[in-house]
């Protein structure tokens, strides 16, 4: 397998590079202390696998992946322990290492990395069937979840995460909050703030610029505050 390292750490990649001889079905044919490098060489350039940081600066490793259209096998290599369930909510990465690395371990990723087949794509949201608007599907931990469309309370950005809360339980994905607000349906949500979108629904209460809904307050911006008003059945 073609392979090639990405990491921001020189001393990770040389050691990564040392590793990587003991095993000949191996052949590292670059390394690159950024994400934006190795996107470039990608362009034109085909690999079997990439060892990844997580953690570099300007682009994560997660970003990385997202930018890829049909992205190779990954083994994430990270010192971060905290990743681990976010990380496999993508197909292609087949393993997640953390540093420091040791033989016994990088053994079973290769193993793993030799064994799997990948369908290439970055797992997502799933878009809504088009028969069925009322529920949409997230992936955890490679099991499919449905949820209700009207179950849903807040969608929340959080930086490259969403947090999904509905009447029973909250969810985390990595998508963005426009994504999202594509894929629901505009007569029942309603984005009142740049990191909320809410169910208009379930609204409790109003005051000032904020909306109650199950226990959380909601900002409500100066922008989409008119929208908002429109919404709702005034007597």
């Amino acid at each position: 397998m073609n392979c090639i390292i990405i990491d921001d750490e020189e001393m990770a990649r040389a050691i990564m590079t040392q590793m990587i001889t003991l095993y000949p079905e191996l052949k590292l044919i670059q390394e690159f202390p950024n994400a934006i490098q190795a996107i470039k060489f990608l362009n034109h350039t085909e690999v079997d696998l990439i060892f990844l940081d997580i953690h570099m600066p300007d682009f994560t490793g997660f970003d990385f992946i997202q930018s890829l259209k049909n992205p190779p096998k990954v083994i994430l290599v990270t010192s971060d322990k905290n990743f681990a369930i976010d990380a496999f909510e993508y197909e292609c990465i087949v393993d997640y290492l953390v540093k420091p690395i040791t033989e016994e371990r990088l053994n079973k990723a290769i193993q793993k990395a030799n064994a799997y087949k990948t369908t290439s794509k970055p797992t997502e949201i799933k878009p809504i069937v088009e028969d069925n608007a009322n529920e949409f599907y997230i992936n955890i931990d490679r099991r499919l979840i449905k949820i209700e469309m009207a179950s849903v309370n807040i969608v929340e950005a959080k930086g490259d995460y969403i947090h999904i809360k509905t009447e029973s339980k909250n969810y985390v994905v990595h998508s963005t909050l426009k994504k999202i607000e594509d894929k629901l349906p505009k007569d029942l949500f309603l984005k009142v703030h740049r990191s909320f979108i809410i169910n208009t629904k379930k609204i409790i209460d109003i005051e000032d610029n904020s909306v109650l809904i199950a226990k959380d307050v909601i900002p409500v911006s100066r922008a989409n505050r008119p929208e908002l008003m429109k919404r709702l059945n005034l007597l």
